[in-house]
């Protein structure tokens, strides 16, 4: 695929017996950076469940498959953050470590992303901070994490280990994380709340799978399409159930489902993150241009004679569905290779839980 997608490249043959006589010597071949980069990019293309893939020709491949230490992916992965938002455009972005060889797994992230906030359980059984890393932010703090201040919005550490082996927990310094505090055009009372995001959405708990290699560290990221987080991270009854706090404050009538007080609340909550984001300067997309840009990707990719794959259930943005286009039409979901893939780990079966996405959260 590389050398028909890249005739510079120059004739296929002669780097298929090399790689041929590598995986006799020792059990596995070693990409070279153009394959590397070739290959980060064509999984995102291949990648069904996010609607942001119009780019991914724009891929920054950072290749740091040497650091093979916690400590090293831990110091790169803050560097990855720092280099995926330079002067608040995010950038997107993926930081490749050493691969899983034969007998010698390679680094492993824990996080399900570089920046997620804590979910701290109270003896009444109430969760301060981000219900959905309850569990996970239980495991850090036996592992030796302290915790943080205790607000809504503490910065989970990262937790990066060599294969299934222990795992270094390390803060992610303040000048890493670029964070957006929300208020709403129209309503003063919105930025009392004390609502705040990030703005790096980098997933680094899926695999990079290229040509039967395996980086199970390899975080990614694009930028936050605004639904991420005004429909999802901040509206689901199980994170931070902001839907009914910001309905009563808007006074709407909440006694019957048929006053539509939770779609007007939703809509609130969205303007104002796309307000914020744009009042800090900060990358952000709506679902409504996203998915113009996304059926354009489609009509490329049929035009160039590829298969475009789509999971329906996650392009279709989570609110106003039907008045975007994306809706109005089926998709092939074909599974291509390369790709970005979970595999099971010992962690999820700690947890007792698989840490894939729910539909329609973290399209990057």
């Amino acid at each position: 695929m590389f050398h028909a997608e890249n005739p510079s490249a120059g004739p296929v043959k002669p780097r298929l017996r090399e790689v041929r006589a590598e995986i006799t010597k020792t059990g596995t071949y070693t990409h070279t950076p153009g394959e590397l980069v070739f290959g980060a990019r064509v999984a995102w293309r291949n990648s069904g469940r996010c609607i942001g893939r119009l780019y991914w020709r724009s891929l920054r491949v950072r290749d740091l498959r040497h650091i093979d230490t916690p400590e090293g992916v831990a110091a790169e992965c803050v560097s990855h953050l720092r280099d995926a938002a330079p002067g608040r455009r995010i950038r997107p972005t993926i930081t490749v470590f050493a691969p899983d060889r034969p007998g010698r797994p390679g680094p492993r992230i824990w996080n399900e992303q570089l920046i997620r906030y804590a979910g701290y359980e109270m003896d009444d059984g109430s969760i301060v901070g981000d219900p959905r890393y309850a569990e996970f932010t239980t495991v850090l703090r036996k592992l030796g994490w302290a915790g943080g201040p205790g607000t809504p919005f503490d910065v989970l550490p990262l937790a990066v280990s060599m294969g299934d082996g222990p795992p270094l927990v390390t803060p992610v310094p303040p000048d890493a994380v670029l964070e957006v505090p929300l208020s709403h055009p129209s309503y003063p009372w919105f930025e009392q709340l004390g609502l705040r995001w990030h703005a790096v959405p980098a997933i680094s708990n899926m695999c990079l799978e290229i040509g039967g290699i395996c980086y199970r560290a390899a975080p990614f990221n694009g930028w936050y399409m605004g639904t991420e987080i005004g429909a999802r991270n901040l509206a689901d009854a199980d994170r931070y159930n902001l839907v009914p706090v910001v309905a009563r404050a808007l006074g709407l009538d909440t006694s019957t489902d048929r006053s539509l007080w939770r779609d007007h609340a939703l809509v609130e909550i969205n303007v104002a993150v796309l307000h914020s984001f744009e009042r800090a300067g900060v990358t952000m997309t709506d679902h409504h241009t996203e998915s113009r840009r996304f059926l354009t990707h489609v009509d490329r990719e049929e035009r160039a004679g590829r298969v475009c794959p789509a999971d329906w259930s996650w392009i279709v943005p989570p609110i106003s569905a039907a008045a975007t286009p994306v809706f109005h039409r089926y998709y092939d979901d074909e599974q291509l290779s390369p790709n970005y893939v979970h595999h099971p780990d010992s962690l999820e079966r700690g947890l007792g839980r698989s840490c894939d996405l729910s539909p329609g959260e973290e399209r990057v």
